[in-house]
């Protein structure tokens, strides 16, 4: 079969140059404006990072604090014997408005203790009760007033509802018992005239703040499962950890055999996982309850309850035995391609056996996609928390200074309040009028921005010094005397001191796809309220086509990376030619390259779904190991989980190298085609496995 493509749409195949011997050494900067305009955003952001340190108290996440900035319960205060934040009105803490300014917008005060009745200012204003009540009015607030007014004007809420102190405020202690809301322990309050009502209706506006408490304890439980588990979740993630190593390890030594192990391996885990779930399907047989439906159910916080239903052992069958079918089908009709992606991760084994170190590498790339995020989420916590405040003025009849800014404490005695003696100086929201205020929400744009494009060329950094290690092993004639001596720290040198500005280009160009994404999400979650079909139908399109844009892109940038580190070449030219590189090999690039990842796929869902297994049956007390046993957990499966997810990307990490060594390796190797026909003087780099199987032999080689 004939893969190149020889009529010049896709440019011309690489011509053999006798001093070409590998990744070249002597080259230049390259992109070097991409390079300038880096180094200029990382100074801007550093200086958005030091402006939004100044500006942000990061205390007002963790300590509450009152609707005049102060915070509760500390010492040297007038709020040291305040510890608690009471909100006027909780339901407004349900606004999408608290994850972006982490306050609720509304008034606020810091009181002794939460509420333990239920009152309303009007029956407590004619009462006895005022004295308690009062307490949870604004500072300094006298009973002077209608009660219309006091409402009106927001000195006092206009219920209490029995709470709970949690984090250090105050949350309703709702609650549902036999579908009815019940707050406390009763579902009924005295209206102060003797009647007794349903407190459904007292607290049917708390309803939404029920949802924020509901996750808040489920949040409480997930927590508390991780503080007894912790420890059993880091000797999984060892474990992961010992067989992704020694998997790789093996695939040094026993390539051949360990891919078709695995292949057999994977499909014996899905068969057990389809019998398991038959088996459980069996066994909820005749038990009360076990055929009610999914959708009748609804969500539950608690997923152990799905567990007790056969429609969910027979969804979970049902997929596990389509992905069986699927690896059973691709493996059948690329058996014979399958010889050849072995033949190349042999090749990858020998090379990464002789740069052991690049192993390693991930753990450089994690450290610093750790720093990036860190100062992501630390910027974005200072610019969050830099609101404050903003008081205005309020009148119900015409005032020329109604709607300014005002200072609640110097207002009484201002020119303002003798212009309008009914106006009141009244919390308005969360925010500023500075110009540094105006600019925040452009200001976490460039956050969220700047977090992208640095992530990006952190990833981008560390696929280009693979490349040019595992390169600079594939285009040595003799393996491995011609190697240089330190094949990584060369190509990571080269790639920080030549091509910082070409791996800024390509990792803005990715930055930017993902930035419209995350737009494009934040509109679709804006619209979804909307009844417009056409302008869903055009979200969908719009999302549809980022995500394959992102897709495409990556797959470039990593191709152009390799030829970066080959050739020096900037981006574009790198790009280019990886691109007509790839297009003359379209076949070989559809079947083997994919076939490859197809098998690393299968060696990560293998060491996945191993540990996950023991996982499953450690922490659901079916094993013990030596004479402990798992502890006793609110929800079994957020260990299970965190196992898994923290085992993937383990496997991930070492795979990564894998495949960045199988994707260098396989761009050489085209090259080596093209540019080399087996004479003595012009003999294939490719090693004796490959030439084999492709019928290639070094003429000289042949003679001898």
């Amino acid at each position: 079969m004939v893969d190149e493509r020889k009529d010049g749409s896709y440019g011309t195949p690489q011509k053999y140059d006798p001093a070409f011997k590998g990744p070249i050494y002597n080259r230049g900067c390259t992109d070097i404006i991409c390079c300038v305009f880096l180094f200029l955003a990382i100074v801007g952001y550093v200086a958005v990072g030091i402006i939004a340190w100044t500006h942000g108290d990061p205390r007002k996440v963790i300590y509450p604090t009152d609707s005049r900035g102060q915070f509760c319960g500390q010492k040297g205060t007038k709020n040291e014997n305040k510890p608690f934040l009471f909100y006027f009105n909780i339901v407004k803490c349900a606004s999408p408005l608290v994850l972006l300014e982490f306050q609720c917008p509304t008034p606020q005060i810091c009181v002794e203790k939460c509420p333990s009745r239920y009152l309303t200012y009007l029956n407590a204003h004619a009462s006895e009760d005022f004295e308690y009540y009062k307490q949870y009015c604004l500072p300094g607030f006298q009973k002077n007033k209608g009660v219309a007014e006091v409402l009106r004007d927001g000195d006092c809420p206009a219920v209490l509802i029995p709470s709970k102190p949690f984090a250090q405020r105050c949350f309703p202690a709702v609650h549902a018992h036999k579908g009815v809301l019940m707050v406390g322990n009763e579902t009924t309050y005295e209206d102060g005239h003797g009647s007794r009502k349903n407190i459904t209706e007292l607290v049917e506006g708390a309803k939404k703040a029920s949802g924020v408490l509901e996750a808040r304890q489920l949040a409480m439980r997930i927590f508390e499962d991780y503080t007894v588990s912790w420890y059993w979740i880091i000797i999984g993630l060892i474990i992961a950890m010992v067989l992704s190593l020694l998997f790789i390890i093996l695939l040094r030594f026993l390539a051949g055999i360990m891919v078709w192990v695995m292949i057999v391996m994977v499909i014996l885990v899905l068969g057990y996982g389809i019998l398991h779930c038959y088996m459980e399907y069996a066994r909820l047989r005749g038990e009360a309850g076990s055929d009610v439906s999914l959708v009748d159910l609804g969500f539950q916080t608690d997923f152990r309850v799905y567990l007790h239903l056969r429609q969910t052992w027979v969804a979970f069958m049902i997929i596990l035995s389509i992905i069986e079918v699927i690896i059973i089908l691709l493996l059948i009709f690329l058996r014979k391609r399958i010889l050849i992606a072995i033949a190349l991760i042999k090749e990858a084994s020998r090379a990464v056996g002789y740069v052991m170190c690049s192993l390693l590498y991930p753990l450089v790339t994690f450290f610093l996609l750790c720093l990036c995020i860190a100062y992501w989420a630390s910027t974005a916590i200072f610019l969050s928390t830099s609101n404050e405040a903003v008081y205005k003025i309020f009148n119900d009849t015409s005032c020329p200074v109604a709607g300014k800014t005002c200072n609640p404490e110097t207002f009484p005695s201002s020119n303002e309040s003798r212009l309008c003696p009914g106006a009141h100086c009244q919390f308005a929201f969360y925010g500023g009028e500075s110009t540094y205020h105006r600019a925040l929400l452009g200001l976490q744009i460039f956050n969220v921005f700047m977090f992208f494009w640095l992530a990006n060329f952190v990833l981008a950094l560390g696929q280009v010094t693979l490349a040019g290690a595992f390169a600079s092993y594939y285009w040595a004639m003799n393996k491995p005397d011609d190697l240089p001596a330190f094949p990584l720290f060369s190509a990571f040198g080269r790639a920080l001191r030549y091509h910082t500005g070409s791996l800024a280009f390509g990792s803005l160009l990715l930055a930017v796809v993902q930035v419209i994404r995350v737009m494009l999400e934040y509109l679709d979650q804006r619209l979804k309220a909307a009844e417009n079909k056409f302008a869903k139908f055009l979200m969908s399109c719009l999302k549809c086509c980022f995500w394959c844009l992102e897709k495409f892109i990556k797959f470039l940038n990593r191709n152009a990376y390799i030829m970066i580190a080959i050739y020096g070449t900037n981006f574009c030219t790198s790009a280019r030619n990886a691109f007509f590189l790839l297009m003359r090999n379209i076949i070989r690039v559809a079947v083997l390259d994919k076939v490859t990842d197809f098998l690393f796929l299968l060696g990560k869902l293998l060491i996945v779904g191993s540990v996950g297994i023991l996982a499953f049956f450690f922490f659901t007390h079916r094993i013990r190991i030596v004479q402990d046993t798992a502890p006793p957990l609110h929800y079994y499966w957020v260990p299970i989980v965190t196992v898994v997810i923290g085992s993937y990307l383990i496997a991930h990490g070492f795979f990564s190298v894998y495949g960045m060594c199988v994707d260098t390796l396989f761009l050489c190797f085209l090259e080596d085609l093209e540019r080399n026909d087996g004479t003595p003087e012009r003999p294939y780099f490719m090693s004796l496995t490959l030439k084999k199987i492709l019928n290639k032999t070094n003429k000289r080689q042949a003679e001898a």
